[in-house]
């Protein structure tokens, strides 16, 4: 094989990668960087001023979007009234990372709370109907101490 073969996965990417559909995906490309620190690699003009495809970087993540394409049966999770999917983030300090969400535009789902499996979670819910979770790592736990503690919870 030469040493310039393409790599299936490329440099950067993992081999899930989110891609959201969103009304005004500018406007979106724009929130996550206020929200999240996105940092925009790639963005495809398509007709009408609409975005084809972006790629952005959140943390050592890739996230790809596109603006809504009813033509094409592609709707964001407002115009079909919700989302049966949640991005989880995990972060180094999700107090202050959700806050910055929440300054952002993003609305509190469920407050950051300390979790019964060992880590610090909230949830929001992005301007353009994308559900997400937020996440500290805190404590490492057994599968039983993760059942203990959810059993004491009752």
């Amino acid at each position: 094989m030469s040493s310039n073969a393409v790599k299936p996965i490329p440099d950067g990417m993992h081999s899930l990668t989110p891609y959201l559909i969103c009304a005004n995906a500018a406007d979106a490309i724009a929130f996550y960087a206020r929200a999240f620190n996105a940092v925009e690699q790639v963005r495809l003009p398509g007709p009408g001023g609409k975005i084809m495809h972006a790629s952005l970087k959140i943390g050592d993540s890739m996230l790809m979007l596109t603006d809504e394409w009813p033509e094409h049966q592609a709707f964001g999770p407002n115009s079909l009234k919700g989302t049966p999917v949640t991005i989880h983030h995990y972060v180094e300090d999700v107090d202050a990372s959700f806050k910055q969400a929440v300054d952002a535009g993003a609305t509190v789902v469920m407050p950051v709370t300390d979790m019964f499996w060992g880590d610090r979670y909230g949830q929001l819910k992005d301007p353009f109907g994308h559900s997400w979770s937020l996440a500290t790592h805190k404590r490492d736990l057994s599968a039983e101490e993760i059942q203990q503690a959810m059993a004491a919870m009752k």
